[in-house]
């Protein structure tokens, strides 16, 4: 992806968000500029991967695959002092653009339509050898009630309304057609997505990037490391 079309997603992203009331933390604001001069105070942001997150999945097709995410709050084992079990996260899903089917072996999560669109979900069991099951009855909660359906069923969740993914459940999602984009909520167990993505066929999960413009703002993955205190 080109850097000038990140730079151009988050200025949507963060009217989008704006546009629905969900204000962001401070830090989503920092400027390269001023992440040179922060120092470990901020390493949880760094450690935990909070912050801008931005995908094609290696398409180089954004808006039919891809999707943006900020991590609001997460948890890291190998993080000292760490206590956080849980994860937060918000992102945008355009019209038609697909997250492809995946599963995560550790985390299980909630994903809530927050409001705008509609978000439709395809649901399979994963087989022993994590390929789709394409025989066996799906089963999840959404909203607290339990629900059953076919292999392969497609599950709309209208604004206000949440699903309870389990781990080792393959699942794909997009924005219903001429519904609009759709802000959707992610909370979790602890997030790990160099390490708790089984995506059903390879793909990338963080894009490469060509420098055509300096960034707005820095990627989760991008951050420098806090500068040696002066002696």
């Amino acid at each position: 992806m080109k850097r000038s079309e990140i730079n151009q997603i988050i200025r949507e992203t963060k009217a989008f968000f704006a546009e629905r009331r969900f204000p962001l933390p401070p830090f989503a604001h920092w400027t390269p500029a001023q992440w040179q001069s922060v120092g470990p105070e901020a390493d949880e942001i760094r450690q935990c991967m909070l912050g801008w997150d931005l995908t094609d999945f290696g398409s180089g097709q954004f808006d039919r695959c891809g999707l943006t995410l900020f991590t609001l709050r997460n948890g890291n084992p190998f993080r000292q002092g760490n206590a956080k079990t849980y994860a937060e996260k918000i992102m945008v899903v355009r019209e038609g653009q697909e997250t492809p089917m995946h599963f995560h072996w550790s985390k299980a999560e909630d994903i809530i339509n927050r409001g705008g669109g509609n978000l439709m979900i395809e649901l399979f069991n994963a087989t022993d050898d994590e390929r789709l099951d394409t025989e066996s009855p799906v089963t999840f909660s959404t909203d607290g009630v339990d629900r059953t359906v076919e292999p392969g069923a497609v599950v709309r969740l209208t604004p206000g309304e949440s699903i309870t993914l389990t781990q080792r459940l393959y699942h794909r999602f997009w924005g219903e057609e001429g519904q609009g984009q759709v802000l959707v909520g992610e909370v979790s167990s602890v997030n790990d997505d160099a390490a708790d993505n089984r995506f059903l066929e390879p793909l990338g999960r963080f894009p490469a990037i060509e420098e055509d413009e300096p960034p707005l703002h820095l990627l989760c993955s991008e951050y420098p490391q806090a500068p040696e205190p002066q002696r």
